[in-house]
C-alpha cells in the first residue's frame, strides 16, 4: 500500500491540473461566500436567518470543481491507457483503487479546510458585527457546520471517484455526478406532491448532505444535519463499492 500511495501522490503533485483545480475550488468557494455575505441586509439586531449557512454558500460552486478534479483521477488514466501501467505496477486492483481514494481524501481534506475556514473568515469581515458568535468556531453549531462541510466535500470527491471508475469516461463521470448533485434537487422543486418532494430532498446527495450546514431552524429541515451527511456518505460508499467491483471484474 505504501508504494501505491507514493505513486498516486506523485501523480497528483507532478501534474499541474489538480493543483489549479484545488486552488480554484478554494477560491471559488470563498469568493461566492463573500458575495453572498456582501448582499445581505443587516440591522443593529443582526442579519437574520442562518448566518453560518450563508457564510458557507460557496460550497454550492466549489463542489463542482471537486468533481472535475476527482473524476479524471481514474477516468483520465482510462482515456490515456495509463491504467494498464498503474495496474501492472500494482497488480492488486483493490490496493490501487484504495490508494487513489486515500490520496484524493488527503488533498481534499486540506483544500476543503482552507475553503471552509476562508469562507467563515470572509463572512466575519464582510458582515457587520465581527464579534457575531454565530460565525465563530467556538460556537457549537458553527463548528459542526464547518466540520460537516469539510466532510461533505471529501464525500463528494469519493462519490465522483466511484462513479468515474464505473463509467471509465471523464465527460460521462462528470456529467453523471453533477446531475446527481444539481439536477435532482431541481426536480424535487418541480414535484407537486409534498411527500415526494420531501423524500427527494432527503435522499438527494447534495440537499441531504448540506443540511449539515444548518445551525438554526433544524426542526424545519427535511432531514437532520448528521443524518443528511450520512445519506451523502451512503451515496459515496455505494459508488466506491460499485466502482471497485467493476474495476475488479472487468478487463482494462
Amino acid at each position: 500500500m505504501r508504494g501505491a500511495l507514493h505513486a498516486e501522490w506523485t501523480k497528483m503533485r507532478t501534474v499541474t491540473g489538480p493543483l489549479w483545480l484545488l486552488l480554484g475550488a478554494v477560491t471559488s468557494t470563498v469568493a461566492l461566500s463573500t458575495v453572498a455575505a456582501s448582499v445581505v441586509h443587516c440591522t443593529a439586531e443582526g442579519c437574520g436567518g442562518d448566518t453560518t449557512r450563508l457564510a458557507l454558500t460557496g460550497v454550492y460552486l466549489g463542489q463542482a470543481l471537486v468533481v472535475i478534479l476527482a473524476v479524471p483521477c481514474i477516468s483520465g488514466e482510462y482515456g490515456t491507457g495509463m491504467i494498464r501501467t498503474t495496474l501492472t505496477a500494482v497488480p492488486r486492483r483493490a490496493t490501487a483503487f484504495a490508494a487513489k481514494a486515500l490520496t484524493l481524501t488527503g488533498v481534499l481534506a486540506v483544500a476543503a479546510t482552507l475553503a471552509v475556514l476562508g469562507s467563515l473568515l470572509a463572512a466575519r469581515l464582510t458582515l457587520p458585527g465581527l464579534a457575531d458568535p454565530a460565525l465563530s468556531l467556538s460556537n457549537g453549531p458553527t463548528l459542526r457546520a464547518a466540520c460537516g462541510t469539510i466532510l461533505y466535500l471529501i464525500l463528494i470527491g469519493l462519490l465522483s471517484l466511484g462513479i468515474a471508475t464505473a463509467v471509465r469516461d471523464s465527460a460521462t463521470g462528470i456529467g453523471v455526478t453533477l446531475g446527481l448533485l444539481y439536477v435532482v434537487p431541481l426536480v424535487a422543486q418541480t414535484v407537486g406532491a409534498p411527500d415526494w418532494q420531501h423524500l427527494l430532498q432527503k435522499i438527494a446527495p447534495m440537499s441531504a448532505g448540506l443540511a449539515v450546514q444548518a445551525t438554526t431552524g433544524l426542526s424545519a429541515l427535511p432531514i437532520g444535519p448528521w443524518a443528511g451527511l450520512a445519506v451523502t456518505a451512503g451515496w459515496a460508499a455505494a459508488a466506491l463499492v460499485l466502482g471497485g467491483l467493476l474495476l475488479h471484474i472487468r478487463d482494462v
